[in-house]
C-alpha cells in the first residue's frame, strides 16, 4: 500500500497520530481456520499470515509505532503434529529470506524472544543472521515471540536471577531479566479470530495493556483493522488502578 492510501485510511477514521501507542503486541490467531475454510492444508493459511505480517508492520510504522511484537510459535505449539511443526519451521525461513528486503527498505529492526536453544539450528541461524543485518536499522523495532511462553520467560528469569546471585528483587529487577528487558511494556494488546484468551503471551508485560479483539482471522487483518484497533484504543480512559 503506499502511503497516500494509508494517510486515507487514519484520516477516515479520525485518528490523532499524536496519542498512537508505542507499542503494541499481537496474538496473531485463525491461520488455521482460514486454511479449513477455504478446504486448504493448514499450512496454506500460516503461509498467508506470514506473509501478512509486513504488511501490518508497514501500516504500524506508517501510522507511528515504535514497537510490535508478534506471538510468531509458542513453546505449546510442539504439541501440534510433528509434520506441520517441520513445515511451519521452514515456512519461518523461507518468509524470513523473502520478505528481509522489505524490512531492510523500512528500516525495521528485527529482535527475538523465546527459549531459542529448541528451535532447529538452520531456523535459529536464519533469525539470527536476519537480527544481525538489521541491527543498525532506526525504523520499528519488531519482536518475534518464538518457541516463548510466558510462564517460561518468567521461570527462566527467576534462574537467571539465582544463578548471579540475586538475593532480593522488586519489580524493576524482575523486568531486567526478562526477554523483553530492552522493551517498554505493550499499551495495546491485539487478538485475531475472536478468542478472549492471553495464551500465555507476555504475561508480566501486558499487566495494564489495552486488549482489543477482533473475529477478523490473522490471514484477512488488514492495516485498517489495526486502525480501527488504535482508533479503540484511543477511547479508552487509561486508570491504571486509580479514578
Amino acid at each position: 500500500m503506499s502511503v497516500n492510501t494509508f494517510e486515507k485510511i487514519i484520516n477516515n477514521l479520525n485518528i490523532d497520530t499524536s496519542k498512537v501507542p508505542k507499542h503494541i503486541a499481537v496474538i496473531m490467531d485463525g491461520n488455521g481456520r482460514w486454511a479449513k475454510k477455504r478446504k486448504l492444508p493448514r499450512i496454506a493459511g500460516h503461509r498467508k499470515g506470514a506473509k501478512n505480517v509486513t504488511n501490518i508492520v508497514e501500516a504500524a510504522g506508517e501510522i507511528g509505532v515504535k514497537f510490535m511484537t508478534i506471538y510468531t510459535f509458542s513453546i505449546e505449539n510442539w504439541n501440534r503434529p510433528k509434520k506441520e511443526v517441520d513445515s511451519l519451521m521452514n515456512l519461518f525461513e523461507e518468509v524470513l529470506t523473502a520478505k528481509l528486503p522489505q524490512l531492510m527498505k523500512k528500516s525495521v529492526r528485527l529482535n527475538l524472544i523465546g527459549d531459542l536453544s529448541s528451535i532447529p539450528e538452520t531456523t535459529r541461524k536464519k533469525f539470527n543472521d536476519a537480527v544481525d543485518k538489521t541491527s543498525k536499522n532506526d525504523g520499528l523495532v519488531l519482536t518475534v515471540a518464538l518457541n516463548y511462553g510466558g510462564r517460561d520467560e518468567i521461570t527462566r528469569a527467576i534462574n537467571k536471577m539465582l544463578k548471579n546471585g540475586v538475593r532480593q528483587v522488586d519489580e524493576e529487577t524482575v523486568s531486567k531479566y526478562l526477554d523483553t528487558n530492552n522493551l517498554p511494556d505493550p499499551e495495546l494488546v491485539i487478538r485475531t479470530s475472536g478468542e478472549s484468551r492471553i495464551s500465555n503471551f507476555l504475561l508480566w508485560q501486558i499487566a495494564y495493556s489495552e486488549v482489543y479483539k477482533t473475529p477478523t482471522l490473522w490471514p484477512d487483518f488488514k492495516p485498517e483493522h489495526l486502525y480501527e484497533a488504535i482508533k479503540d484504543f484511543q477511547k479508552r480512559k487509561r486508570r491504571f488502578g486509580g479514578l
